[in-house]
């Protein structure tokens, strides 16, 4: 993991151990029985290649930072294994915004099924510190994910979307193989990926159980997988911005992924939950210490590894999911444009249309992201991309009534985007919002800032299991609430499933 700029690493002497949480019995829930279809992702092969990067490490300076050789050489291992396993694998060369002489990203699709617009993605960040050999930070993520990869290729079960791992370079010089990937993506890339799952520092000898993101749909498939062996779970704050999930939320991706904690102290509380000492989660953070197999904990890393496989034999191996509701707005179904009767917006109303295209300093408006008609704050073009922009304040439009099905689980997936000028301010916003039978909920609120945002399709997906066997609505709020800016934002297949 990347360290945090303001952190003052401390050497403490600790003696950690294996964290470990209390005996439970998971309950029959349908949870469980999800996890039961995943297979076991092996230790004892997880454990091997974490031994062959602290090998490749001692052979070749004592670390496998992104310029040196024992990088070179771990890229060389990882592209070798999933080549013979039949993947297709790429090496990436980063050709802008990373350390000069950094190795490539490995990149590798299973080109077993599913359907190539629909993609989950697993990343690792494979280089390490100078100062080690890097091996919980980060040979334990990066060997997990390529056993993942290598069970999947041995079971080849029957998939529903592609499944994509990535190996990046140059985290520790500030996430640069990662977001010279993610911001490579066209968007029609971009829509692809559903979710993107990071493990960073997944073995940690002092370790918790951090989920990142944990309210998001991928977070809770994750803590779903936890949940069903009793361990509890907390929300990644010590990692949040500062590993390779980062770039890919800052395209729109959604994301979350496995952590076990960095240089941040234990607290009592998390010591009665998860055992372990009241001293750092890692004690040989981006030390010379960082060494296998002192500085791993078994229980832990296997924990990690089955969680990572039950995300993605449940995403994308399992049972399609079963459309309850959805519009591609071809045709009128029943949206209310200031169905509360409370919009202040003066132009750029929400409306269903053909949308033309508009450009100011980048693309602001586009053509829709399916058929010919979506969801826009004015479709026109004009004269000039501001005059049918969002102006004056706050415009909203709200689904027909969707009475949902009394399981789940339930997921709302959209595409959307937000597009503004530079002169637009933090108080201009696109919403999704759920009305439910108590009220209205926000589901997720994308904030502008003053710089200039291009319109780019992107994909969202929210739980809704919450709301199960109520009618609701869905609404949708764009603003331009400050100042005459220029905002403009839409939405095209919206869609409901179960399962």
């Amino acid at each position: 993991m990347r360290a945090c700029t303001a952190l003052v690493l401390t050497a403490v002497a600790v003696v950690a151990v294996p964290a470990t949480a209390p005996a439970t019995t998971a309950p029959a829930t349908a949870s469980v029985v999800s996890a039961m279809a995943a297979p076991d992702i092996s230790l004892t092969n997880t454990k091997a290649h974490i031994q062959q990067f602290q090998t490749i490490a001692t052979s070749n300076g004592g670390n496998r930072r992104a310029t040196s050789a024992g990088y070179t050489a771990s890229v060389t291992y990882v592209y070798n294994k999933l080549v013979a396993a039949g993947f297709t694998v790429t090496r990436q060369n980063c050709t802008s915004g990373c350390t000069s002489g950094a190795g490539p990203n490995v990149i590798a699709d299973w080109p077993g099924g599913g359907d190539p617009n629909s993609i989950y993605m697993f990343g690792a960040h494979l280089d390490g510190v100078s100062a080690g050999p890097g091996i919980n930070d980060n040979a334990s993520g990066s060997a997990t994910l390529l056993e993942i990869a290598l069970t999947l290729a041995a079971t080849n079960p029957s998939l529903t979307s592609r499944v994509r791992f990535a190996f990046w370079t140059d985290e520790e010089q500030g996430l640069n193989g990662s977001r010279f990937y993610a911001n490579t993506l066209s968007s029609t890339e971009r829509a692809k990926i559903k979710a993107y799952f990071n493990f960073d520092m997944v073995g940690s000898v002092n370790g918790g159980y951090f989920i990142n993101r944990i309210t998001s749909v991928p977070g809770q498939t994750l803590k779903a997988y936890y949940d069903s062996i009793g361990v509890p779970t907390e929300e990644n704050t010590e990692g949040a911005g500062r590993s390779d999930d980062a770039p890919f939320n800052a395209i729109g991706v959604q994301t979350s992924g496995v952590a076990a904690g960095a240089s941040r102290v234990k607290t009592a509380a998390q010591v009665t939950k998860w055992g372990g000492t009241q001293s750092a989660f890692d004690p040989c953070y981006h030390r010379a210490c960082d060494t296998y197999p002192s500085n791993i904990s078994d229980t832990v890393l296997n924990r990690a590894g089955d969680a990572a496989a039950y995300a993605l034999w449940t995403l994308a191996a399992g049972t399609p999911a079963t459309t309850v509701w959805s519009d591609t707005f071809e045709t009128a179904t029943g949206w209310t444009t200031n169905p509360a009767g409370t919009d202040t917006a003066t132009s750029g109303s929400w409306e269903r249309g053909v949308p033309q295209a508009t450009n100011s300093s980048g693309a602001k408006q586009l053509t829709a992201l399916s058929g010919t008609n979506d969801l826009v704050t004015g479709r026109l073009a004009g004269t000039s991309a501001g005059d049918h922009d969002i102006d004056g304040g706050t415009t909203s439009v709200r689904s027909p009534a969707i009475t949902l099905p009394t399981t789940g689980p339930l997921t709302l997936k959209m595409s959307w985007y937000l597009a503004h000028g530079s002169n637009a301010t933090s108080a201009d916003f696109f919403r999704v919002s759920v009305v439910h039978n108590s009220g209205t909920t926000a589901l997720f609120t994308q904030s502008a800032t003053a710089t200039n945002r291009n319109a780019t399709w992107t994909s969202g997906s929210w739980s809704l299991s919450s709301y199960a066997g109520q009618s609701i609505r869905i609404l949708i709020e764009a603003a331009d609430a400050s100042t005459a800016s220029l905002v403009e934002a839409a939405v095209d297949d919206v869609t409901i499933t179960q399962g």
